[in-house]
């Protein structure tokens, strides 16, 4: 990155008052999202598929009835790295505080 480009950058940021630093102090932290790690969803997903059973890792994402019934499905199989990963995802998608709120992925 050129000085010139730098230093355009901090005068703007300067100038508009705002900072570059995030700050989450203004907010309770129950407002803040759940992350799901998209990798395990992704294992979860092609293990399903092996399986025979088609899961839309966005809807598990948005849609938590959806996502209880794909992890109680994968529990209910005989395959115990598939109720391995549907244990840990479990925990991202069972929180009744959060039911409303759907979960994010991360990539």
């Amino acid at each position: 990155m050129s000085r010139l480009h730098m230093a355009t950058g901090a005068a703007r940021a300067g100038a508009s008052g705002a900072s570059l630093e995030a700050s989450d102090e203004d907010q309770p932290v129950d407002a803040n999202p759940r992350y799901c790690p998209t990798d395990l969803l992704a294992s979860f997903a092609l293990l399903m598929a092996g399986h025979g059973r088609c899961v839309h890792t966005d809807m598990m994402l948005g849609d938590r009835e959806y996502a209880m019934w794909q992890l109680a499905c994968a529990r209910a199989m005989d395959d115990p790295e598939l109720a391995a990963i549907a244990a840990r995802l479990f925990a991202y998608f069972d929180d009744p505080q959060h039911s409303a709120m759907p979960v994010l992925g991360t990539a």
